[in-house]
């Protein structure tokens, strides 16, 4: 059998986050990629020029699509952009019984707002009860909680914790705004922590597309038939090569991306 994952996000013409990295991270880790577009984004390393959504009925259509003739084996949830959208895949993916990764995109590495305000709402009462695991940064953990952004490993847990309250089955909080000379991501579920990550932390701009990447990475283990723990395990040791390598890479004059291949042409 063909390990297949499927992403539904956005599409970023940089080619380093939404749909285009979340294929690169499929690919490079052995997982055919079927994909479905919610909007398109004009997007470089410097900014996020414009945003237009795809009509409704045509994100019901590429799922429909691909669920009725692709064997998929998990879903990545990323950027949907409005209340209309995050209910139009909510509804198209009611009967897909697989895992499902949803990454909370609000904001690009840029600054640019990525999610409309008034979505968050239906972000949290749709989406959050149908994911097997959330990823979220921790400025987006916040913004879903409507409190302070967690300043300790101890915080990230209560906030997981909070998170998982409103019906994910495990959230996995990222460090990566955090401080300190390390990075740790926790993986937490109704029950505490399940597993700790850490990382050293890297002096790089070129960061672009990380999100993205490890929770396309993680929906590529888990179609592969890794438990939670080892899908989040190998996407945290991917993620941490592409990092490494990203300065590698010549690619825009803003937040350069990371080396999606690194394993395969070094730069």
């Amino acid at each position: 059998m063909t390990p297949i994952a499927l992403t539904i996000a956005g599409s970023d013409s940089g080619g380093g986050a939404g749909i285009q990295a979340d294929l690169k991270a499929m690919s490079a880790l052995g997982v055919y990629g079927a994909s479905v577009v919610t909007a398109v984004t004009a997007q470089n390393t410097r900014s996020v020029t414009a945003v237009h959504g795809i009509p409704l009925d045509v994100i019901a259509a590429q799922i429909e699509a691909v669920l009725t003739d692709l064997d998929v084996g998990a879903i990545k949830i990323g950027m949907l952009a409005t209340p209309d959208i995050i209910r139009s895949v909510s509804d198209s993916i009611a009967g897909f019984t697989g895992p499902v990764v949803l990454d909370p995109v609000m904001i690009a590495k840029s600054g640019d707002a990525l999610l409309a305000q008034d979505a968050v709402q239906t972000l949290r009462k749709v989406l959050l009860p149908r994911a097997t695991v959330l990823t979220p940064n921790l400025p987006e953990a916040a913004r879903i909680l409507g409190s302070a952004e967690a300043d300790t490993p101890e915080q990230m847990v209560v906030q997981g914790l909070a998170l998982c309250e409103l019906g994910p089955q495990a959230v996995l909080m990222k460090g990566g705004h955090g401080r300190g000379d390390t990075c740790h991501d926790l993986l937490i579920d109704s029950a505490g922590c399940v597993a700790e990550f850490k990382a050293p932390r890297r002096d790089t701009r070129n960061t672009h597309g990380t999100g993205c990447t490890l929770s396309s990475s993680i929906a590529a283990g888990l179609s592969k038939g890794l438990s939670l723990t080892d899908a989040v395990a190998q996407a945290h040791d991917y993620l941490q090569g592409a990092i490494i390598r990203a300065d590698r890479l010549s690619v825009g004059q803003g937040h350069g991306p990371v080396h999606h291949f690194h394993r395969v042409w070094p730069a």
